[in-house]
Formats: structure tokens, C-alpha cells, sequence
């Protein structure tokens, strides 16, 4: 057959296939002229176009020939042109509001550190049409992954921030096509960017977690889980990097079941291992699935299932069914009357556990190599939900903030909750997940939070770095808007109805550390970076210490300070000084007492007058550490007037903010108040708030006061060769060593590790494994200080106060 044929089969193809890059049909082009006879036994996912091929011995030529005539039918108008595209029935408003919801999944891509979102992600953007080439995270072109669009993502190879996209998968079953739009946000790996993942997490229905094939369960797994579960996100869990050396899918989804406590089964077996990884076994249907071409973008479905995986196919079979009996009824009953279920029965009963969250389906692929991504993309219209299918709730304020279920329909009124804030060259960048109703560009929308009527001016759909300009967003759909003034976790509705939603959860940061420009004249610059930042993170804080007029800015950890501090020169364009960081230490009492405080002052005319009295006592740790502090009044026959209490409580308030031991904030203290007087005259809130603050330092300091200090889990793998070493690093700074896995290579240790003793961990780490070893760190809960570090503290105060006196 003649290349100038096939070329003008391809041309023509284009009348009814558009919409697909000339540029790819000749990439298809060139594979058929060049791959051998295995490789032409495929069908193409990229773009919009399937193309099956027989799995017969027919010659190159034939399939050649028979792909040509197809296409060349094809445009001239062929009635049936392969494959077929499912008819959407028109009925009432509801079903086609439910059909558009479908075909919709707003999903995340999670993980550990390093175990490849951002390189999955890059694959499923070529896959799915959205970008045309595939850039590397670490790639010798320096372009860089498309998600990581900061240079110092780039620099690093790591994802500091989350980012969005959306794309469109073709998905074909049984000779059907379906649309599905898939918005999605690739989230940071490292603790330290951990409040990027909560926001996600936050605003999504589903999420793929993805694990490395051979490290399985890590730390930040443990904490993505627990993220999930706090948003009750159903997830797919995606075992990647098949092709490593130690890789063993099936300890990561023992350790699903047992670490992570879900039922979890793997819905394929890989063909071959390690370096020699070809492919998987789809275990429902029993078929053996390949990948080629340049970039794995043919996928060969095969009926014939290599002799060396079938007996582990068939075993692995049993136990996904039998794992899913255990958690859906269909399937139990189909299980205990000795049947085999279908594969569209074991589809839907996935689909059912998954969305219902007692379940998670188990791939596997290596999105390096370009193997396998495109089963997990067809995973995730398979059994991730459908903004329909989610619970989202809705506090109705005019009803003592009464739950509100949100239905995800355009034709009911707006409701929105802005989740992210960037700022950009245009202003503020507000992300907004649309949970109800639709957000026009134009249109006046009311902030829940301040009942400011705001207009928005213009609506984009994100794509990483880039912005596409759109008139509105239906319901279920994530946007970003520009002009919108407001604060992350916002509320947003068309005014008419009285609702609002829940935020995120935000957790304190652990370190802090004095900040200064080093030039006065980049003042203003300095203080422009440090509102936006803290806008941007909510786990980045900034305060200006009163004593010793320092601007103090605190975070997750050392790695996320000094990110800001780049960008602070990169961005800004500001050089600054830095004191050591510092531990955001706790203080609390650990017995009870009473108190009775009169302030007093008489000046001649109205002078001050106030007497509080009760007691001080601990409130005993809980199982997850130590509480916040507690404020109660117990006062009988009203010796203190209502508003006078408030005044009490705001001193209780403002004293537990900075302890009398160190000036860090208290825990777990319980101030009452059963008692008290006042003055016709003299008494005032001022007085009140002063007498409770008077009476909290001289109490708390009689409740044998101790100082807490921040306990880290800490994570260390390296080789095994080098375990003495990190042992004796770890048993030097009075770790407790909790957990120790060893691997064919590798070995992993988890230990609780205070977290002053781990400042230059990282160099020491780095010279006792020669570069090899890697850790990461996870605040864990609050344990007294050592005896020894608490008198040191306690003295350092005392001097730095004494010198601030003398002056």
C-alpha cells in the first residue's frame, strides 16, 4: 500500500474527527508504517479516537489496508463510524441536569512525597488531548512537568503549591463512546505544604492516592488517608513505579488493608516485574492490557493471558471477589450461592463500595515507563462519584445554622465556597468550587461571611499557570474568578439564600523564626510580601513580637519557611535577615489551685476596682494531646455582672495567647470563676480583664507549670546498609524508634522525635548515608520538655526579660 494513500485516508479523516491534532493522526501514521505486527494489535486512546485491531494472525498489510478503508469510509459520511457515540435521551429537566452530572468527576491526585502525582498527572494530560508533549519533573529539557509552573518547582522537583486543570476522557465500553470532563488538582507530597492538600481535599468528590510500588504505605500516605477520611473523599488507590527494582504491588495493598484500615483489593496483576514490567491483567474481564508507542499512547487489549500470570490472575480474581463480597450485599449473596458474578456485577458492586467509602480498587502501571495510566483513568469515571452522588452540606444561618443538603443543579440558586487565593498579575485569584446553581460573569454574589455584595468581573478555568475565559460555570464545576475580595473559605450565594459552609481545617504551625528586610527601603515591599502570604496560607502566620518589636513568621516546618523566604527575593525582590528557628513550644499546669485577686487603684477621681476569685486546675490530656484552653463562670446571685464576665473571659483569653512561664500560649488549663466583686463606681471591663489577667499569671504559676514541647513523626528510609548509622543519629537525640520495616534494598524507620533535636538533621543524614537517605516529618502531639531544657528556657526568658526592662 502506498504512504500517499494512507496519508490522504488520514486527511479526510478529519471531517469527522476535528477536533484531533493533525499533528497526531501523523504521529499514528508513522506508527503504522513503522511498528511491527504486535504493536498494530492496538487500539489508540489519545484524543477522541479508539481504533481496534483483531487479535488474529492477519498480515501488517491487511491490518494496514483495513485501518485505511475504515478511516476513508468514515469521511465520506458513513452512517456508522466506529465508535459509535451513545445518544443522550432528552427527558425532564432533573434527567438532564443527572445526565450532565454523570459525566462529571472533580478529582485529586495524592500521595507521599515522590511516589509521581505530577508525573502521573503530565500522562494523563497527554492522554486525555490536553497537552501535546509530555515534560519530565527532573527532565534533561528543563521545561518542567506542566502542573509545577513555579520555578522553584522546577528548580527543586518538588510541588509546592496545588494546581488545576480539567481535561475531557473518551472513554469507549463495548463499542460506546462517553465524554466524561474531568476537573483535577495535583496536591505537594511534603508535610511541610500539607494545608494545600486539606483545601483540595476540601472541595473534591473523589481522589486518586497514589503509592510507590515499592515503598507501599509511608508516612504522608498515613496523612493523606486521614485527610481523605476527615472529607470523606472515596478514593482509587493507583500502585506506581511497576518498573523499579523491589517493587511488590501486592505488600503496598496488604498494607492499605492493615495500615490504612480499608478493604482494599487490586483489580490487576502485573505482567512482569521490575525492568521487565510489560503490562496488567484486567482481573474483571479477564483480558491482558499492553502499552505502546513512543509514549504508551496505543493500548493492546489481548484475550490471551500469558501462561506465567494466569494461575495469579485467577487467584487474585478470588480474592478481589471475595474482598468485595465483604463489603456489598449483591456480591455476598452471589458469593455464598457458589456463583460467579459478571464483570458488570463486580463493576457495579466497586463503583457502590467505592462511592460508599468501605472500599478502594487497587491498579497499577508505571506513569514514568507510560504504562498502564489509562486503565486508572478509566477507573476513575468507573467508580470515582459524580458530583450528584456526593453529600454536600450547607449551614442555614437563619436556622440556628441547621444542615442543608446542596443539589448540585443549575437551575436552583447560586452557592460557592472559595477554597484557594493566589495573587496573580490581574489581582486576586479566587478558586471557587460551585456546588449549587450557576456563576455568571457579571453577576452580583454575597459573601456569607462579611454580607458584602461583590460583582464578579471575570471567570476562568485554570490550566496550571494558564487561564481560559468562560461566560459561567454550572453547578458541580471548579472556576477561578478575578475582583473578588475575600478571604479562603468564604461562602458565596446569589443573596437569596442564607446559607454558609465549613472551611478547612487549618493546623498550627510548629516553627517560627525572627524575619527582617536588610534594607529600610524595602519596608514597604516587605510588608506588601507578608499580607500576601498569609492571604495566600493559612498556615503561614506573621505577628510582630511587643516586647522586643521582632516580626515573627511561623509555619509547618523548615522547608516551608524557607520557600517563602525565596520568594520573598525572588518575587519581591527583598533580601532579609533571619534569627534562628525557633520551637513553638506549649505551656500548661499540671495541679490545681484556687485564687482570689482584688485590683485596686485609687487616684483621687474614678479609680479601678475589681475581685475575682475560683480556681485553676488541668484538664487531663486526651488521647490526642493536650486541649485547648477552657474558660467557665460559676458565679451565684449575680456578684458579677454579665458583661463584666466577658471582660474576664477576654483577659483569660489574651493571657493564655502569651504564658507566664516562657511567653508561649497555654494548653489544657481550666480557669473558673464562682466568685467575685464589684464597685458602683470604679469597677469597669477594663479593670475586670486586667484583675482576671493578674490573678491567671500569679494562679498559673502556683499550679506547678511545665513546659511542652512539639513531638515529630518522623520517617527516615535509606539504604540497608546504612541502618546503624541512622539508629545511632536517631538514638542521640532521645528518639523512641516506634516501627522499623526492612526491604529487599531499602529499610524504613518510624520514630517520635522532639523537635528541637532534629534542627540539622538533614546535613547529618545526608553524610552518614552519603546522600541516599531521605525523611520527612509530621507533627504528632504535644510532650513535657526535659527537666533540663525547661530550666534553660525558663532562664532565657528571664534574662531576655530583664534586659527589656533595663531599657
Amino acid at each position: 500500500m502506498r504512504l500517499s494513500r494512507l496519508s490522504q485516508a488520514v486527511l479526510s479523516a478529519n471531517t469527522y474527527m476535528g477536533h484531533i491534532q493533525r499533528t497526531l493522526l501523523k504521529r499514528r501514521l508513522e506508527c503504522l508504517n513503522t511498528y511491527n505486527h504486535r504493536t498494530l494489535q492496538a487500539y489508540c486512546v489519545r484524543g477522541s479516537c479508539r481504533r481496534h485491531f483483531s487479535e488474529d494472525r492477519t498480515s501488517r498489510s491487511t491490518v494496514i489496508e483495513s485501518m485505511t478503508n475504515e478511516m476513508y469510509r468514515s469521511s465520506k459520511g458513513s452512517t456508522n463510524p466506529p465508535p459509535t457515540t451513545k445518544k443522550k435521551p432528552v427527558g425532564t429537566k432533573e434527567d438532564i441536569e443527572l445526565l450532565r452530572l454523570s459525566r462529571l468527576r472533580n478529582i485529586g491526585i495524592a500521595a507521599h512525597i515522590d511516589s509521581g502525582k505530577t508525573t502521573a498527572t503530565e500522562r494523563v494530560l497527554f492522554y486525555t488531548g490536553r497537552i501535546s508533549s509530555i515534560h519530565e519533573v527532573r527532565g534533561k529539557d528543563s521545561v518542567g512537568a506542566k502542573m509545577d509552573s513555579m520555578d522553584l518547582e522546577r528548580e527543586k522537583g518538588i510541588t509546592i503549591q496545588s494546581a488545576a486543570t480539567f481535561c475531557d476522557w473518551r472513554k469507549v465500553e463495548n463499542g460506546v463512546e462517553e465524554t466524561y470532563h474531568i476537573n483535577l488538582i495535583d496536591t505537594p507530597g511534603h508535610i511541610d505544604f500539607t494545608i494545600e492538600v486539606e483545601r483540595a481535599l476540601r472541595v473534591l468528590d473523589g481522589a486518586v492516592m497514589i503509592l510507590c510500588a515499592v515503598s507501599g504505605v509511608q508516612s504522608q500516605t498515613i496523612t493523606v488517608d486521614r485527610q481523605m477520611r476527615r472529607y470523606n473523599v472515596p478514593r482509587i488507590s493507583f500502585i506506581n513505579k511497576m518498573d523499579r527494582m523491589g517493587a511488590n504491588p501486592f505488600k503496598a495493598v496488604e498494607q492499605i488493608n492493615q495500615k490504612l484500615r480499608i478493604p482494599a483489593a487490586a483489580l490487576q496483576v502485573p505482567i512482569g516485574s521490575e525492568d521487565t514490567f510489560e503490562g496488567v491483567v484486567d482481573l474483571i474481564r479477564m483480558k491482558a492490557i499492553y502499552n505502546d508507542g513512543p509514549k504508551g499512547e496505543f493500548v493492546r487489549e489481548s484475550d490471551e493471558i500469558p501462561e506465567s500470570v494466569r494461575a495469579l490472575a485467577e487467584e487474585k480474581r478470588a480474592v478481589m471477589i471475595e474482598a468485595l463480597a465483604d463489603v456489598d450485599e449483591e456480591i455476598a449473596e452471589i458469593f455464598l450461592d457458589d456463583k460467579v458474578p459478571s464483570p458488570d456485577q463486580i463493576k457495579a458492586a466497586i463503583r457502590r463500595a467505592t462511592v460508599a467509602r468501605k472500599f478502594t480498587p487497587v491498579l497499577m502501571g508505571s506513569a514514568l515507563a507510560d504504562k498502564s495510566v489509562q486503565p486508572m483513568l478509566d477507573a476513575v469515571c468507573d467508580y470515582l462519584p459524580n458530583p450528584a452522588e456526593v453529600e454536600n452540606i450547607a449551614l442555614d444561618q437563619g436556622k440556628a445554622e441547621a444542615p442543608v443538603k446542596l443539589v448540585s443543579y443549575n437551575s436552583l440558586p447560586f452557592v460557592g465556597l472559595a477554597f484557594k487565593l493566589e495573587e496573580s498579575n490581574f489581582g486576586q485569584l479566587t478558586y471557587i468550587r460551585v456546588y449549587q446553581g450557576v456563576l455568571k460573569k457579571g453577576m452580583n454574589v454575597f459573601n456569607a461571611r462579611t454580607d458584602k455584595k461583590v460583582k464578579v468581573p471575570r471567570i476562568v478555568r485554570m490550566h496550571s499557570n494558564e487561564m481560559e475565559d468562560t461566560q459561567e460555570i454550572g453547578a458541580g464545576e471548579i472556576c477561578a474568578v478575578f475582583g473578588v475580595e475575600c478571604a479562603s473559605g468564604d461562602t458565596f450565594t446569589d443573596g437569596g439564600l442564607p446559607y454558609s459552609m465549613t472551611s478547612m481545617f487549618v493546623p498550627d504551625p510548629v516553627v517560627s523564626l525572627s524575619i527582617k528586610p536588610k534594607s529600610t527601603k524595602d519596608g514597604a515591599n516587605f510588608s506588601k510580601a507578608m499580607n500576601r502570604f498569609q492571604r495566600e496560607d493559612p498556615t503561614f502566620r506573621v505577628h510582630v513580637d511587643l516586647e522586643s518589636g521582632e516580626t515573627i513568621i511561623s509555619g509547618m516546618g523548615e522547608l516551608h519557611l524557607d520557600i517563602y523566604i525565596e520568594r520573598m527575593r525572588r518575587e519581591y525582590r527583598v533580601e532579609v535577615e533571619t534569627g534562628q528557628p525557633q520551637v513553638a513550644y506549649r505551656e500548661t499546669i499540671t495541679q490545681p489551685c484556687k485564687f482570689n485577686h482584688t485590683l485596686k487603684k485609687q487616684t483621687g477621681g474614678a479609680g479601678d476596682f475589681a475581685r475575682v476569685a475560683g480556681y485553676m486546675e488541668p484538664i487531663v490530656a486526651e488521647s490526642n494531646g493536650y486541649s485547648k484552653p477552657e474558660f467557665r463562670e460559676e458565679i451565684v446571685g449575680g456578684a458579677i455582672s454579665e458583661k463584666f464576665l466577658f471582660a474576664c473571659e477576654k483577659g483569660f483569653r489574651a493571657s493564655c495567647e502569651k504564658g507566664p512561664l516562657i511567653g508561649h500560649p497555654v494548653l489544657a488549663t481550666l480557669m473558673v470563676i464562682d466568685d467575685g466583686a464589684i464597685h458602683s463606681t470604679d469597677s469597669s471591663e477594663l479593670a475586670f480583664k486586667n484583675a482576671t489577667q493578674q490573678a491567671f499569671r500569679k494562679a498559673f504559676m502556683e499550679c506547678r507549670p511545665q513546659i511542652l514541647e512539639p513531638v515529630m513523626k518522623t520517617t527516615v528510609t535509606s539504604p540497608n546498609e546504612f541502618q546503624g548509622n541512622i539508629v545511632g543519629l536517631l538514638n542521640k537525640r532521645n528518639s523512641i524508634i516506634n516501627d522499623t520495616e526492612t526491604g529487599p534494598e531499602d529499610f524504613t524507620l518510624v520514630a517520635d522525635c522532639s523537635l528541637n533535636s532534629m534542627f540539622g538533621f538533614s546535613s547529618q543524614l545526608r553524610a552518614a548515608t552519603q546522600g541516599k537517605g531521605e525523611f520527612g516529618m509530621e507533627f504528632s502531639h504535644y510532650s513535657p520538655a526535659p527537666g533540663q531544657l525547661q530550666k534553660e528556657l525558663i532562664d532565657k526568658y528571664l534574662k531576655q526579660q530583664a534586659e527589656r526592662n533595663k531599657k
